[in-house]
């Protein structure tokens, strides 16, 4: 049996330069490769002109460019929503599988992204935890990603594009920042053909304190998003035991402090009631006595419903309550509608699977 010769989109651009070194190429050959895998997305090394046929030969040799392939499209039937949300299956060099989220609008259409195969944490009230952690995605498997999505979205001629990024699909992006930050550098490069502004990406974490303080210090200007769902340790420990545990409360208030004062941004704090269990005025004081101390603001979002877990949403009127404490203690608050239920793409419903039908293809 023929062994896989390695994805080239794996590596990072520090790896590619290695390559081009050990071959004898200068280093700058590693860039050139970079933008024909990821701005011209290249199909093979014959359409990188640039590179003498020598070297293009030896490439071909070692090394594939295996891309993420859409499996499966889905879009979502929502007669309250004028822009349908979309959740696509992509399956990985390895044959792992991810999901990602398009969820457009007015004025942005925005990509959720996964950073991860699964993710480690198991929440209590999130479907892709109950997968276990499988591995994290390359920085070129997470750009892949985006460019999937993109050649999706063109495909269909509307003149369309994505405008706005989120890493709030599988996974803990900051249990994978190398390449999520590498990802990033390569869909805001300036030079590419796609590129984005790092203000339109949103880096949304469990609370994962020594890449928060990371990020804080790289000068990045991504925004960040906490998903909080209790202030009290105890509660937030019964929804997020991995998470709270090793990432205390009284800790992320204070990193969250020092990462407003060091970028000078807000944070965003996600927090997701259920009904009987973080929705009671008590928890909203202690959300107003946490979110204080550094500057931010609040979306509120209502649990989606997933198989094999007994939460509940809370009302329309219990969540206004809710939403008026905070507001007159002065923060501000949001409610962030939850888009794509019923094709299990909000928040918290995103776990891989197949249907009968596409998985006697793969």
């Amino acid at each position: 049996m023929t062994t896989p010769l390695p994805n080239i989109i794996d590596l990072s651009l520090k790896e590619l330069q290695q390559v081009m070194i050990a071959k004898g190429e200068p280093a700058f050959r590693a860039a050139q490769i970079h933008q024909w895998l990821f701005s011209h997305q290249a199909q093979n090394f014959e359409e990188m002109t640039i590179l003498s046929l020598g070297l293009r030969k030896k490439l071909a040799e070692r090394f594939a460019i295996t891309r993420p392939e859409v499996i499966e499209h889905h879009t979502s039937i929502d007669e309250a929503c004028d822009y349908p949300t979309e959740k696509i299956l992509l399956k990985l060099s390895d044959d792992k599988m991810i999901e990602s989220v398009l969820i457009p609008s007015t004025e942005r259409m925005t990509a959720c992204l996964s950073s991860q195969v699964g993710c480690p944490f198991q929440c209590s009230f999130c479907a892709t935890g109950k997968m276990g952690l499988q591995r994290n995605l390359s920085a070129g498997e997470i750009a892949g990603q985006v460019y999937a999505l993109n050649n999706l979205i063109t495909s269909k001629g509307a003149g369309q594009s994505i405008t706005n990024l989120v890493f709030m699909g599988m996974g803990e992006p900051l249990l994978n920042t190398d390449n999520v930050i590498e990802a990033i550098e390569t869909l805001c490069a300036r030079n590419y053909r796609f590129t984005l502004s790092q203000k339109r990406v949103t880096i949304s974490t469990v609370g994962v304190i020594p890449e928060i303080q990371r990020i804080g210090k790289s000068g990045m200007k991504t925004k960040l998003a906490v998903s909080l769902h209790a202030a009290d340790q105890q509660k937030r420990e019964s929804l997020m035991p991995m998470a709270a545990r090793q990432y205390p409360l009284q800790e992320l208030g204070k990193t969250l402090s020092d990462y407003c004062a060091t970028t000078g941004m807000p944070v965003t704090i996600v927090y997701m009631l259920l009904k009987g269990v973080n929705d009671s005025l008590v928890d909203a004081k202690l959300l107003a006595r946490f979110s204080r101390s550094f500057l931010c603001k609040i979306n509120l979002i209502d649990y989606n419903s997933i198989i094999n877990m007994s939460f509940g949403q809370v009302s329309n009127a219990a969540r206004d309550i809710f939403r008026e404490y905070l507001v007159n203690a002065g923060l501000h608050v949001t409610i962030r509608k939850s888009y794509g239920t019923t094709i299990n793409a909000a928040c918290g419903q995103l776990a891989t699977t197949v249907t009968a039908v596409n998985r006697n293809n793969l």
